[in-house]
């Protein structure tokens, strides 16, 4: 068995993921806004990698049929129906449609596993469901990956906290060392050091600072609540639908 963690796709090389059961963290925000997509009756959720890949995607399957959503620095980007915010989404707007979503950081990262034998997206808010697929993977002896979208490239507290609280999930408790990368165990010392309480690292994290100072304090405890939307959500063929867990 083997469960590695990294803290940014960064430089991830393509062996590192193929054939491993994947999971992506970007929970604050575009990990917890696709579950809310899905959870409000979204038919899947399209990331791309810009604003103009997704106007043209929008304009191929048809405006009727899709959302645009997306933001850069946090900001709702001009003309998208939607920003990142989970709190933004509502069955009104998303049912029945595609989602087309690019961020700054979230959306980056499933493009960046496409290789990999499943991947999977996974928050708070639905960590229930997203844990105990990683428990059934570690259980199989599949070989996975947690990976972390970070913060333009680096470390970010709030996914390494998902991250560690993904690690006990699988491992069930995170009791012992053997099959797990260095960054897996930092991470278990992050669940140690801010405890059960979601909120307290998001909080924390300079990504919520950042939303915070812009007026978005309330992203975060939305973020913040388990199974708050309970889908398990999988990346296949370019797009994030909810499966049968």
């Amino acid at each position: 068995m083997k469960l590695d963690v990294v803290f940014s796709p960064a430089g991830l090389p393509f062996s590192e993921v193929q054939g491993r059961t994947v999971f992506v963290i970007d929970i604050l925000r575009a990990g917890t806004m696709i579950c809310a997509a899905l959870h409000h009756g979204a038919r899947a959720v399209v990331p791309v990698a810009d604003t103009e890949e997704a106007l043209k995607l929008a304009h191929t399957l048809g405006t009727d049929e899709t959302v645009l959503a997306g933001e850069r620095n946090c900001v709702r980007i001009e003309g998208f129906a939607l920003g990142n915010s989970p709190r933004e989404v509502t069955p009104e707007l998303v049912g029945g449609r595609t989602v087309i979503m690019t961020t700054s950081n979230g959306t980056g990262t499933l493009l960046a596993v496409t290789s990999a034998a499943a991947v999977y997206v996974a928050g708070a808010a639905n960590f229930s469901l997203v844990g105990a697929r990683a428990h059934e993977a570690w259980t199989r002896g599949e070989e996975i990956l947690i990976v972390c979208a970070g913060r333009e490239k680096s470390f970010a507290l709030d996914d390494a906290y998902c991250a560690g609280r993904l690690v006990e999930a699988a491992t069930g408790g995170g009791r012992g060392k053997k099959g797990l990368n260095d960054a897996a165990l930092a991470a278990l010392d992050l669940v140690r050091r801010y405890g059960r309480r979601w909120e307290r690292p998001l909080l924390a994290s300079q990504g919520g600072r950042e939303l915070a100072a812009l007026g978005m304090k309330d992203d975060i405890p939305e973020c913040a609540r388990v199974d708050a939307f309970p889908v398990l959500a999988q990346f296949a063929n370019r797009r994030v639908t909810a499966v049968a867990p």
